[in-house]
């Protein structure tokens, strides 16, 4: 398997920038995150995670020893419980509004800069395959329209055996692929799909940020340590470009809002900064509202009604 295209943060330039992200769907840029405003975010995770019994207490929390009895991932009920603990911190949310990541994202989608506003956690115990996530493409997970990128941050080091994530070359020129659900609860690539490309894969720093196309097929690769994996994903557009309103809410019946994520933070600035962009809403709210309506079956019109609602 070969090595990640990569590119230090030092010596970026938009031309650096574009043409990996032309020829092979991402580039790896070295060194762009200052680490210290990286462990600020670790630590806030990995406090909770200790609270909750997922790290072994006699190890520092930092070193992320993971608790194999309290092993667990989505769609688990004691999952959802602690993600939702770091979903809510005001710290997770802010690293996608890094100045240095803004003004990298800016030179390849432009000035008219989205970010999503619900970043991924991802909390990968070791040695759980069935935790793991398989080949894919975020587009299957985002709509909207398919000029995205997703950047992933890895919060700590993170060597080959801590399963960092590898990446398809090329395969962003194959189009939407289609992904088999059934029985999954993540819907994967199917090794005989059309994508073609070479998987690539390397060590990961914390400070380095790996960015890619939403058609980019990418997998996690297996956490063969003693520690947790933990990093976050988050997503950038044009937003003059079609966006499905279902990255700004919850579609889910788990009850999360704004409001519950934001009753803990001291500060306004980032509190619905999309709300202040002119997005290109598809469906827009006008279908949002008869698809609540008309949908099928009764749960799509559950879900419709859920986005909707939470729009206004």
């Amino acid at each position: 398997m070969k090595p990640l295209c990569e590119v230090q943060a030092r010596d970026l330039t938009s031309r650096s920038l574009r043409t990996p992200l032309r020829s092979k769907g991402y580039v790896l840029i070295r060194g762009l995150l200052p680490q210290k405003d990286v462990r600020q975010v670790l630590v806030e995770i990995t406090r909770i995670l200790s609270a909750t019994g997922w790290l072994l207490p006699d190890h520092d929390p930092l070193d992320r020893v993971a608790n194999m009895s309290s092993a667990c991932g989505d769609p688990d009920p004691e999952f959802k419980r602690t993600y939702q603990e770091v979903f809510n911190l005001a710290e997770f949310h802010a690293l996608p509004h890094h100045a240095e990541l803004q003004r990298v994202m800016k030179m390849i989608v432009g000035d008219r800069l989205l970010i999503h506003p619900k970043p991924i956690g991802r909390l990968i115990f070791p040695n759980c395959e069935r935790l793991r996530v398989h080949a894919h493409q975020d587009y299957r997970f985002m709509g909207g329209d398919p000029e995205c990128f997703t950047v992933w941050i890895p919060l700590h080091e993170c060597p080959i055996e801590v399963g960092p994530l590898q990446i398809m070359e090329g395969s962003h020129r194959a189009g939407i692929i289609a992904h088999d659900d059934e029985g999954l609860h993540v819907p994967e690539i199917k090794a005989s799909a059309p994508a073609e490309g070479e998987w690539a894969e390397s060590a990961i720093h914390a400070g380095d940020v790996l960015i890619f196309h939403s058609l980019t097929v990418h997998a996690g690769m297996p956490n063969l340590s003693k520690q947790m994996r933990i990093s976050l994903d988050c997503r950038f557009q044009d937003y003059a470009r079609a966006l499905n309103p279902a990255n700004l809410a919850f579609a889910g019946e788990s009850g999360k809002s704004w409001e519950k994520t934001y009753s803990g933070w001291h500060s306004d600035d980032l509190k619905y900064y999309w709300k202040r962009l002119p997005l290109k809403l598809k469906p827009s709210k006008s279908e949002l509202k008869e698809l609540s309506a008309s949908a099928e079956p009764a749960a799509m019109r559950e879900r419709y009604a859920r986005i909707f609602n939470q729009l206004n």
